[in-house]
Order: structure tokens, then sequence, then C-alpha cells
């Protein structure tokens, strides 16, 4: 992917409780070519903002429960390191105001009513420079380890190494169990927490010689020179006993961490770099698999690994919007998914299939109005799930559904697009909130 298609897919988070204000610059931002998350809820705003690890982040200070300076204050606290550019928006512009957004770390201030242009010229020069900072920063900011940047730099010079030299060359990928369920019972400040410990338990952990990198989210890669797949897994079984006995505790409550890993042994000279990770996440996949809290070793030497599965519903009355929706998906190509894409005809249908129930991740795409069950009520439905998979939504809405896009947001779709709208855009769209999660 070359540097302007970076940018392009970078994603900008707003919490707004101005609709109407909120739909127009949503609209600006996504003609630039930029990918936009809009919220209106502060509560759900937070999570979406930990989870989608936005490149910049645009908030009204004043919100309803919660105002855009805690927010802030919330987020510099669990990631005051990273650089995420914030910009308030409010529609006081007095000295105290001003003070509060730059204290609590907003990096720009905007009075409302604001010029849509100077104000997109404002986000283009903050994305810019995350871009420039972004490609310069080899360290995790959280964890304080090497990142997935310096770990295809790193590695491509340790497989040269290995070829020179003749030695063993292991590396095994390691995925917490549940961390999901963790942060949302515990919050997201426990969840870094235990990241951070966790980095320094590994390194503190393993030999010098040995480099552990943070490639995503709660997944940690470590490259071992001079030894082989055995005695790995010996020390990953090792390390995970060890940290599976510590306990964590949050508001009173005691609790401990496992995860799985998956290792593999370079045996090939002509394997790349990209190959050696897919096979060490093929064999994670196995550890996942057969239960969890467990090492497994993969010998293969096949090429070929387990696809992550992915499963897309849509809800849609109109058929001839439903095979459109259905050709799009279809289309899609993914190398580390596999797809299972069906379509309904209305809500009741959806529910009575137990589709929430498949394994995998889900992406829900649904129209706003509907007759037998509308996007509202499918919302509320998932909502009462205690057990709903991990999943994104996608509400198709029409140009004057105002209310209905505010209470779509508020009961848990993550984006919208209103009609009309090409299909190029839609595909565009579908495909990005994917990239997101996948």
């Amino acid at each position: 992917m070359t540097q302007s298609e970076k940018y392009q897919q970078m994603l900008i988070q707003i919490i707004e409780d101005d609709l109407p204000g909120l739909i127009l610059l949503k609209k600006a931002l996504e003609e630039k070519g930029w990918m936009v998350i809009a919220d209106t809820d502060p509560e759900k705003a937070t999570d979406h903002y930990f989870e989608l690890n936005p490149d910049c982040l645009i908030l009204n200070a004043k919100l309803p429960t919660k105002n855009g300076f805690q927010i802030l204050e919330e987020i510099q606290e669990h990631n005051g390191r990273l650089f995420i550019p914030k910009i308030i928006l409010s529609s006081r512009n007095d000295k105290e105001t001003r003070l509060d957004a730059f204290k609590t770390g907003a990096d720009d201030f905007i009075e409302k009513p604001y010029d849509i242009e100077e104000l997109l010229i404002r986000i283009e020069n903050h994305l810019h420079r995350k871009q420039i900072y972004d490609q310069s920063v080899l360290i995790d900011t959280l964890t304080q380890v090497y990142n997935r940047k310096y770990l295809h730099i790193d590695l491509e010079k340790s497989i040269k190494e290995w070829k020179r030299t003749n030695d063993s060359l292991t590396i095994a990928i390691i995925d917490f169990d549940n961390f999901a369920f963790l942060n949302k019972r515990y919050g997201h400040l426990s969840g870094d927490s235990i990241l951070s410990e966790f980095a320094q338990f590994i390194k503190q952990s393993i030999r010098s010689g040995d480099t552990v990198y943070r490639i995503r989210g709660d997944q940690f890669l470590i490259q071992f020179p001079r030894a082989g797949d055995l005695e790995v897994k010996e020390v990953i079984n090792r390390l995970l006993s060890d940290f599976s006995y510590k306990s964590f505790e949050k508001d009173g409550q005691y609790f401990s961490v496992t995860f799985s890993a998956g290792v593999f042994e370079l045996y090939d000279d002509d394997i790349p770099a990209k190959t050696a990770i897919q096979m060490a996440d093929k064999a994670l996949t196995k550890a996942k698999e057969a239960g969890k809290a467990r090492v497994e070793i993969i010998k293969e030497t096949s090429v070929t690994f387990v696809k992550k599965r992915l499963v897309i519903s849509i809800i849609d009355h109109d058929m001839i919007m439903r095979t459109m929706l259905m050709k799009i998906f279809q289309s899609l190509v993914l190398d580390s998914s596999e797809l299972s894409i069906e379509a309904f005809e209305d809500g009741n249908k959806f529910f009575q299939s137990n589709r929430l129930e498949e394994q995998g991740k889900h992406f829900l795409v649904f129209e706003g109005v509907m007759p037998v069950m509308n996007g509202i009520e499918i919302l509320q439905k998932i909502k009462k799930n205690s057990n709903r998979p991990q999943m994104r939504i996608l509400m198709l809405a029409g140009k004057k559904d105002e209310n209905e896009i505010a209470r779509a947001l508020k009961f848990g779709a993550d984006d919208y697009m209103t009609k009309p709208f090409s299909i190029t855009e839609l595909k565009a769209r579908i495909e990005r909130l994917i990239q997101r999660m996948m």
C-alpha cells in the first residue's frame, strides 16, 4: 500500500450531539476520502475510540452526560503517549474554555459555528503530521516494545542471518484469551495495564538475543534466534504458567489472564517473512481451537493457513438492494478472511436463523426503514443479547432520516450511509469498515 493510499484510509472519529452539524461534517470529511465514524452518545464514543484507534478525534466541548473535556481526560489517562490529534469544537471561545481544552489534551480548538474549509485544512495538516510521526516511530508507545513496522524490517534481517549461519530461527505469536471480554468487564485502562505489564514480563523472561514485538491489539510476536521449535514451546509454556499465576485487581475484583501461542520454526531458505508469520498464526489458531491457554507447534511445509471467519448478514426488504449488496460482498478480496454471506428479507427471519450464534466476527448491514421490523428494532434486539458477537453495523438511511440516524447511532450502529449513494462509494465504505475490524 502506498503512503497516499494509507493517508486516504485514515480514520476520523466525530463525537457530536448536534445531528445536523454532525451529518454535514461527516459528509465533508468523507468527500475528502477519509473514513469517518460518528457518535452521538459520549459513553459509546469512548468505547469506540479505544476499539478503533482513530487517526484523528473531533469532539464537541458540550455533550450530554459527559462533556468533551471529560472524554479527553479519560483518553489522556488511557493513551496519552499516543499521537492522535484531538480537535475540540466549542460555541464558547473565552480564555477559560480554550485553556481547559488544551490542559485536557486538545491539539486544536475551533469555535462554532466554524468555516468548513478552514476546518478541513486544519484536519488535513494534523493528519499529515500524524502520518510523518507514524512512519518514524519503531517503538510501541504503550508497551515500549518494538512495533509491527519494525518487525518486518528486523525479521528480514534475521532471515538473512539465519541463511548465512544455518542456525535455527523460530518465531512465536502470543494472543491473550478472551481479551475483549476483559476490556468490557474491567475497562480499557485495566486492559492497557495488562498489556504493558505483560510486555515487561516477557522482556525480563527471554534471552538478551530474543526480540519481542507488539503486532496488533493484544497480540505479540517473539523472535528466537538459535532455538528450535521444541525449545521455544517449552519456554512459552513456562511463560504461560508464570503469567497465569499473576493476579490483577480492579475495584476489589481479582482475576488472572491466560494466553495462547503458535510456534513456527523456519525450515526453507526460500520462505519469506510474511509466510513465516502466517504459519505461526496458523499454529496460534490451532491453540485457540484446542481450548486456549496452550501452545501449539506447526511443522507443515504448506503455506496455506486457516483464514479468520467473517459472518456477513444483509437485512433488506427490497430484493434489488439485497442482490446488489450480495454482489458487493462477493466481490471483496480479503486474503486473510473466509466470508460467510447471507441475506434476509426482514429482521424476524434474521433472528430466527440464529445467525448471531455463528463463530467469527460479524458484519451487519440493513435498511433503516422496513416493514415487519425496522432498523431501530433490530438494533434494540441485538443490544439485549448479552452474548452478542464482536460486530460492526452499517445502516442505510434516507437523506432526511436524521432522527432515525440519531437513534441508530445511540442504539449501536457504527456507521450509516444516506441515499442516494453510488455502488462504488458503498463498496469502499464496507471495505474500510471490514479492514478496521479484522
